[in-house]
């Protein structure tokens, strides 16, 4: 298969299979007439193995690692087990990051609802964004300047 027909098969670009390639996850073989790179079933079913493990939240690197591991010989599951648990770890902490700031933009919000418009003085930006108390702060909201 040449990159267009296994781009097609497993559902991926042409730049991803190209990309893949460069970094030595897919082996294609080079045919000696034209030079074209050419894959075998065998990477179209890496291909789909490293479409699913991205899906699953595994990095390229972390795909690089199982496959690395694979090839040897060695049995990959236990080291994917633990990288999934490490993903899932740091995505609910990413996650309640998220949580966290939306609660604070939601605040912020409802804060600048009653407050006015404010033109740049020169010694403020935008006084809503500098007057609006973060997290862990206190600090006296000020009036806008005269215009």
């Amino acid at each position: 298969m040449r990159v267009a027909q296994l781009a097609k098969a497993a559902a991926v670009s042409g730049d991803t299979v190209r990309h893949y390639t460069d970094l030595g996850l897919l082996k294609p073989r080079r045919d000696p007439h034209n030079g074209y790179q050419l894959y075998a079933t065998e990477d179209l079913k890496r291909l789909r193995f490293i479409a699913r493990a991205r899906r699953l939240g595994f990095s390229l690197k972390d795909v690089q690692a199982i496959l690395a591991r694979a090839d040897s010989g060695a049995e990959p599951c236990a080291e994917v087990r633990e990288l999934l648990g490490e993903r899932l770890h740091a995505l609910e902490a990413h996650i309640a990051e998220c949580q966290r700031l939306a609660g604070v933009m939601q605040r912020a919000l409802a804060d600048w609802a009653a407050r006015p418009q404010c033109a740049a003085d020169g010694q403020a930006i935008c006084q809503l964004i500098e007057d609006f108390e973060l997290p862990g702060e206190s600090r006296p909201a000020s009036p806008c300047p005269a215009h």
